[in-house]
């Protein structure tokens, strides 16, 4: 009955406006990471991901925000506050990992870590085109199945270089306490991933509830 209601409805597009400026300032946040694991004036890129993350979390309240006064949702209020809070705590998650690599100097990026960089960038590219699609899910529904699948799959290649980094670092690093901090910032990396793959979830979920 209520899906009736809301189809008869004016759509409220600022919603959707809003995911894809949040998606945009979390791959700006994701190429700035990358960028810092290669080594690249790691303190600007440090500040930058603080920025960026702080600009994501401005959107996340513009929507909660928006929630709370939009009378008729073009998604479930649910949903829409599930999706907009797992993609906010993929880019807390780099800004988390920004704060160990700025506490204890880190600047030992391995090969693995710089991968796993690359590998955030590319869910965050993936994240970015799928979520303009939530505007047309009955047409988008198959591509939108195809591009959460790439982030699941991304997340399983993530974890594959997280173990794979993990067993190199420690054959290789004689300093206990640089091995515990390279340990360190391997588990945010893949934690970064693995917020990814929470709004992949969402966005299944929101598929199917409308589809």
């Amino acid at each position: 009955m209520l899906g009736w209601f809301r189809a008869l409805m004016p759509r409220d597009e600022r919603f959707f406006n809003l995911f894809a400026r949040h998606a945009q300032v979390m791959l700006a946040g994701a190429e700035a990471l990358r960028a810092l694991l290669k080594g690249d004036d790691v303190l600007k890129r440090c500040r930058e991901i603080t920025r960026r993350e702080n600009e994501a979390d401005e959107i996340t309240r513009e929507i909660l925000t928006a929630l709370r006064r939009t009378f008729i949702t073009p998604l479930d209020r649910g949903d829409i506050k599930d999706l907009i809070t797992s993609m906010d705590d993929a880019i807390d998650q780099m800004n988390k990992t920004v704060k160990v690599i700025r506490l204890f100097e880190f600047r030992g990026f391995q090969p693995a870590m710089q991968e796993m960089g690359e590998l955030v960038v590319r869910a965050a590219k993936v994240t970015l085109e799928a979520v303009p699609l939530l505007r047309s899910i009955g047409k988008e529904a198959g591509r939108l199945n195809a591009l959460t699948e790439e982030i699941i799959r991304i997340e399983g290649q993530s974890d594959e270089l997280h173990d794979t980094g993990r067993r190199d670092l420690f054959l290789s690093e004689t300093n206990a306490i640089a091995f515990m901090i390279g340990t360190e910032v391997y588990d945010h990396l893949e934690e970064v991933v693995d917020r990814f793959e929470d709004v992949a979830n969402e966005i299944s979920a929101i598929v199917i509830e409308n589809v």
